[in-house]
């Protein structure tokens, strides 16, 4: 690519140089490594591709019409007397379309089957191949096809040895005659914004397709998960890539290619390589996942936060709340505290804690380093298991504004007793935001209509009377921190400029 590339610039520029000026002077600097990169993938295809497969779904759905969905009643049928059908002139006539609709909606209807395809990779010689839980979830039956350094191809049934939908990975197995090819899983903690990878898969079943790019991120975060941390590239991948590999420069798997934007065109990402090798372990043994469990909901430390709570910088997370006879409870870990360190590891940002705590076995001891009030201190907690998360509770009904605040650009009312249940908390814990205005500090630091507010500058508010009185203690230009809870994502701090 970078070849090609290269050739196509200079020939331009010699175009439109003109055949008097004389040629640029060749540098003496070394060729970029991207040169020799064409070369590098015709012998890392040729030794990866016999251990990456396509992988085929079928899943049957039961019954129904065309359009999954029954038609009651023949819309040109005049009911007789006592609901009797008849035809068009009225009941007792003949019906001319009654065949058909007997035929396409009222009759037995067959099964339907619906196919997907997704792609996977090797990982042990007796079939154990990895891939989306996307690819597999729903299916009746798991087709799996290897094609070998002959350009052969077979076919396999295969079995779901075990899924884990929060990170939409999944572990399946065929039985094979003989060692199958295996892929070797790198590190994906080594990877590099800048560097050669290459995706192999089955995008839009054609098959075995090969394409290259650059990582042109890492960390990324898409919403789909709470453990996304995903790599991105901008080698081409397609609907029936998910579940394929992406290699590096070695031949070694480094992540495993999930998604891709629908507006985006040389967007796509894949999931590290290192969260699957962890999980791997309990996705062959249990079929399932467990995780660990802390008790705490946290947040991005922004400055303005870390300001608030007496942090000396950003780093770190805030702690918003702890939930009670967790493991962080009786640790003692208290709301506002900023967690710096678990387990002898930093905590950069919000996303990195979550993934170290699930990572953790259940019934492990670890340290956690903790700022409060500014001041360092240390912890011992142990790790629980994480249970299923609850249903999200419903967003309160909007009513009608009680008194406002005008200054900071959002209107509150009481937390009656029907909202406080839909919110799941008790009467007396808050108020309600009932309004808030366009343009103004409150929209911009991200409060919505509906949002609980429980803490004005960490003092619990229970009434609208006692949330103004509050806010009257503020003194102007200073910064306004409130404890807002939102759904059941856990409550979040929000800082409001105070300009009077």
């Amino acid at each position: 690519l970078g070849v090609f590339a290269g050739i196509g610039i200079v020939s331009t520029v010699d175009r439109l140089r003109g055949a008097d000026e004389p040629p640029p002077v060749a540098s003496e600097a070394p060729p970029p490594v991207a040169r020799s990169a064409p070369d590098a993938f015709t012998a890392l295809a040729r030794r990866v591709n016999p251990a990456v497969v396509n992988i085929s779904t079928t899943r049957v759905v039961r019954g129904g019409d065309i359009l999954g969905r029954r038609v009651p009643q023949n819309p040109f049928e005049s009911p007789g007397p006592q609901g009797q059908p008849g035809g068009p002139g009225g009941p007792g006539e003949p019906n001319p379309f009654e065949e058909f609709f007997d035929r396409f909606f009222d009759g037995p209807q067959d099964d339907s089957r619906q196919s997907s395809l997704g792609s996977g990779f090797i990982i042990s010689k007796d079939g154990l191949i990895l891939t989306n839980n996307h690819v597999i979830e729903g299916a009746d039956q798991v087709k799996v096809t290897v094609t070998d350094a002959q350009n052969r191809e077979r076919d396999y049934e295969a079995d779901v040895v075990g899924r884990d939908p929060k990170t939409d990975l999944a572990l399946i197995k065929i039985k094979a005659p003989g060692d199958l090819p295996v892929v070797t899983l790198g590190d994906s903690s080594k990877v590099e914004i800048g560097e050669w990878v290459f995706a192999i898969g089955n995008p839009f079943g054609l098959g075995h397709t090969i394409t290259a790019g650059i990582v042109s991120a890492k960390g990324r975060v898409l919403g789909s998960g709470p453990y996304g941390d995903y790599i991105q590239t901008d080698a081409s991948i397609n609907p029936g890539n998910s579940g394929g590999p992406l290699f590096n420069m070695k031949g070694e798997v480094v992540g495993i290619n999930t998604a891709i934007l629908a507006t985006g065109q040389g967007i796509g990402f894949a999931i590290p390589v290192n969260l699957a090798r962890e999980l791997l372990p309990q996705l062959r043994d249990k079929g399932y996942v467990t995780r660990g469990w802390l008790g705490v909901y946290i947040q991005r430390l922004t400055p303005e936060l870390a300001q608030s709570v007496g942090a000396p910088s950003d780093q770190g997370v805030l702690v918003t709340e702890v939930a009670e006879g967790s493991p962080a409870a009786a640790a003692g870990i208290r709301r506002r505290d900023v967690i710096v360190e678990f387990d002898g590891k930093p905590i950069g940002d919000a996303g990195e804690l979550p993934r170290l705590v699930a990572a953790a076995p259940v019934g492990k001891t670890a340290e956690v380093k903790l700022l409060r009030d500014g001041k360092p201190l240390t912890v011992t907690v142990t790790i629980a298991e994480l249970a299923e998360e609850r249903v999200a509770r419903p967003a309160p009904t909007p009513q009608t504004p009680g008194p406002a605040p005008r200054r900071l650009g959002f209107s509150v009312r009481e937390l009656t007793p029907d909202l406080a249940r839909q919110l799941g908390v008790r009467p007396g814990q808050g108020v309600v935001v009932a309004s808030v205005e366009g343009g103004s500090d409150a929209e911009d630091a991200g409060l919505r209509e509906g949002d609980l507010i429980v803490e004005v500058n960490r003092q619990a508010v229970g009434s609208v009377r006692q949330f103004q009185s509050t806010l009257a203690q503020v003194k102007r230009g200073e910064p306004i921190l409130l404890l807002v809870r939102r759904g059941d994502s856990g409550p979040q701090y929000v800082t409001l400029a105070n300009r009077g």
